[in-house]
């Protein structure tokens, strides 16, 4: 690629508009003048890096440099005349000479690449060029050429060449379309799986299209204006999900990989890359999240009725057990005794069992929030959590908005309800911190304990519920949920809910 560059250079220098070549003689002795430039140039030519050549009005080469004579290790003498096209690769000399005399016949400027020997008796790939020469007079006096060894340039050409050929052979073999788009986003190349994919065939696409005109008119903007940064940014891209219009108005999904091409100067020159047609996978995922959506509101739904059938019913039942017990020890003769310290002992259990009962009525289906909002809910939950379970519950609460939609506040508090019974349950420590922050984007959850700690990798592989059921509630609201665990340095789960309404997928 270097000497391609020089190769640009020269021609540039040798080669304006009109060229016009002639030795500056203007004083009576012009022959010493034109003597010593004849001796600068040649001394020039001598040093320059790259091959020189003249021609007379004949056709015939009357002048090499002395790059020229090392390169093909032949002396002056044999070059000169026709001599040169011995070095020329037979595969090449007709067109060499051929767009040598035409453009001599015209004398116009020519370029041409051949294959000449050098001295080791290797071919060597050579771009000459070629200008017309002219006296003061503007007569003709033959061609001056520089030509520079651009083999390394070839080779390179040949090596992307090939790989460009068996790129689009396994693109055209693919199932995915592939594409290219340069840096305004224009479509310079579809496969052809592109009318499987999106509708289109590529001639209406390569050079009619834009990447961003595949995507639904809402949201398109947006999508243009994120896409143009990671391109300004030349970053690479993978398994990015995107809606995509087909031509029949069908609303399809890809998911989309993409590398940028940059030139040798570091600019970019295009985006290459690929799209799997993942319409069937997403429609699948949306019918399961639906799916689970229903589980999870019947579930919600059992829990309420539950809830308040033992609220309403046995908890009533059994406070009115407590009651008759306690009239009943009321009216014993002598509750010192046996028989009355009996009733004592029931009506204790008793009691104990209502209050029992009444909390998990609470935690199956709490409304609390409805009127407490999230923060008065959550604190009363840690508190009657820590009381029932002899534990202390630390909670903490910033900038949490005074009500939540009950689809959000429902996954916080169950992941909160479960993440401190398995605490409870596991850590070995009677002490935890539950934290509530909020900001304009998000409400994120965060329970924590410095107990036992766990391998959560093998928890995910467990066939319990709890943390499938965890992660499965935030996912259809758009949340997410992290657990960092390790082994005697104590658990913290993390879990957030987005407050953007569009986050939230729709059943």
């Amino acid at each position: 690629m270097k000497n391609a560059s020089v190769a640009a250079q020269l021609e540039a220098v040798v080669a304006p508009t009109k060229t016009t070549i002639r030795p500056q003689i203007t004083t009576p002795n012009g022959d010493e003048i034109l003597s010593e430039s004849e001796a600068r140039f040649r001394w020039l030519a001598d040093a320059a890096p790259v091959l020189i050549w003249g021609s007379g009005v004949d056709k015939l080469y009357t002048y090499f440099n002395r790059p020229w004579l090392e390169f093909t290790g032949r002396a002056l003498d044999l070059e000169l005349g026709e001599g040169w096209a011995e070095g020329v690769h037979p595969e090449d000399l007709r067109q060499c000479l051929n767009t040598y005399t035409q453009s001599f016949d015209r004398r116009e400027k020519f370029r041409v690449e051949y294959r000449l020997r050098r001295y080791d008796g290797e071919y060597r790939w050579i771009l000459d060029i070629g200008v017309p020469r002219f006296d003061q007079d503007d007569s003709f006096v033959g061609y001056m050429g520089i030509a520079v060894d651009v083999t390394d340039r070839k080779l390179v050409e040949e090596t992307l060449r090939g790989s460009e050929a068996r790129y689009l052979e396994l693109a055209e073999q693919s199932r995915s379309t592939h594409w290219e788009v340069d840096p305004q986003g224009l479509f310079i190349y579809v496969s052809n799986v592109s009318q499987a994919t999106w509708g289109y065939p590529p001639e209406e696409i390569i050079g009619q299209m834009h990447f961003y005109d595949l995507h639904p008119e809402e949201g398109r903007d947006a999508f243009k204006a994120a896409n143009f940064a990671i391109m300004e940014q030349k970053q690479r891209f993978q398994d990015v999900v995107h809606a995509v219009k087909r031509k029949d108005g069908r609303l399809a999904w890809g998911s989309v990989n993409g590398i940028p091409v940059l030139n040798a100067d570091g600019t970019l020159r295009c985006y290459r890359g690929s799209c799997t047609d993942i319409t069937e996978r997403k429609l699948a995922e949306e019918a399961l999240s639906s799916v689970s959506r229903k589980l999870i509101e019947a579930h919600e739904q059992e829990r309420t009725r539950i809830g308040r059938e033992l609220h309403d019913d046995i908890v009533q039942r059994l406070a009115m057990l407590v009651v008759q017990l306690d009239r009943i020890q009321q009216h014993i003769p002598d509750p010192a005794s046996e028989f009355g310290r009996q009733i004592g002992d029931l009506r204790g259990q008793a009691s104990e069992i209502t209050n029992d009962v009444q909390s998990l009525s609470h935690e199956l289906h709490s409304s609390k929030h409805e009127y407490l909002g999230i923060v008065g809910a959550t604190r009363n939950f840690c508190r009657e959590f820590g009381e029932r379970q002899k534990v202390e519950v630390d909670f903490q609460s910033h900038d949490i908005p005074d009500t939540l939609p009950t689809d959000l506040f429902l996954p916080l508090f169950r992941v909160l309800q479960e993440a401190l019974s398995n605490a409870s349950k596991h850590s070995g420590v009677r002490s935890f911190e539950v934290k509530l922050l909020g900001s304009p984007e998000d409400i994120q959850l965060t329970v924590r304990d410095r107990g036992a700690g766990f391998d959560p990798e093998a928890a995910t592989k467990c066939t319990g519920l709890g943390l499938t059921s965890m992660k499965e509630r935030l996912r259809l609201v758009g949340g997410e949920l992290s657990i960092r665990s390790q082994r005697e340095h104590g658990t913290t789960i993390h879990a957030r809910v987005p407050l953007g309404r569009d986050a939230i997928q729709s059943v």
